[in-house]
């Protein structure tokens, strides 16, 4: 399996780590310690030496109740540290739901678009179908980032979330773009209970049956907070573990925190493959 991308085919013959850089004041996760562009880009090198196969970065925090952010304030987040991160040798992906956003993004050579939306904003669809060949992450999330955690979802999110995605990707299949540039991604976390957000963890596999890249994002999550008592600053170990059962369980890319530590662990799981295979194929 591969993804195409602006300037990548990604194979995904093997889990790929996308390392997070949110050029935010007001990231849950990590404080706005990368805020300004010097930081965020200093942060960008940071993952590429840990290992990262791809970056994301983001100007508009999603933690629940945050109010949006003025579409000029986000490109003058955003645009300085993409333009310099696209020089960098590796897939640049941007984390914004504005089509103002995505094709200024694009224009400077950016790789993948991230939505958080899953292309419900008007004009999203057309700035991904109108790039001949960017890749799209299309995210499932109930309501929206300022309410969702008053009123999450009902009943059984597997199948509600297997749907969305089906629907989404739809809509960009109808407006012209190729089925291999679309990851799927089932927003854990956004307007989901807890329960729910571990059912996309156990059931996993329900949604890779179409044939699409599946990217899990459970970094530092609340999820792993409530489950583990443990605040966002002490998450390393559950969000490792939550890493590696979302590999286990055929997740093709994990958008995470902590790239180094992430990449030993799923080392560790390549070893054991490897040992695994080696004593099927000894006569």
């Amino acid at each position: 399996m591969h993804w195409q991308t602006t300037r990548f085919c990604i194979d995904l013959s093997r889990p790929k780590v996308m390392g997070i850089v949110n050029v935010t004041p007001d990231s849950f996760s990590d404080g706005g310690h990368f805020a300004s562009t010097s930081a965020a880009l200093a942060h960008c090198e940071k993952l590429l030496v840990d290992g990262a196969h791809i970056l994301d970065i983001g100007g508009e925090s999603s933690r629940p109740g945050t109010p949006p952010v003025p579409l000029d304030e986000e490109l003058a987040r955003v645009l300085p540290v993409l333009r310099e991160a696209v020089t960098l040798g590796v897939p640049v992906s941007v984390d914004t739901y504005k089509p103002e956003v995505m094709r200024e993004a694009l224009a400077l050579g950016v790789d993948i678009i991230n939505d958080i939306w899953g292309m419900r904003q008007p004009g999203a669809i057309d700035a991904v179908a109108g790039h001949a060949n960017c890749g799209v992450c299309v995210m499932h999330m109930h309501g929206e980032p300022r309410t969702m955690h008053r009123s999450p979802m009902e009943g059984d999110a597997v199948p509600q979330v297997h749907a969305f995605l089906q629907e989404a990707t739809s809509r960009l299949r109808a407006a012209g773009v190729a089925a291999d540039r679309i990851a799927w991604d089932p927003g854990i976390g956004f307007g989901k209970t807890i329960d729910q957000n571990f059912a996309l963890l156990a059931r996993q596999e329900e949604l890779l049956v179409d044939g699409y890249p599946l990217l899990a994002g459970w970094s530092r999550k609340s999820s792993l907070g409530t489950v583990t008592g443990l605040p966002v600053n002490e998450r390393l170990a559950p969000s490792l573990a939550a890493a590696l059962l979302a590999v286990e369980r055929g997740a093709h890319v994990v958008r995470v925190h902590d790239v180094r530590e992430t990449l030993a662990v799923i080392e560790v799981r390549q070893a054991v493959l490897a040992a695994q295979n080696e004593a099927q194929s000894t006569p």
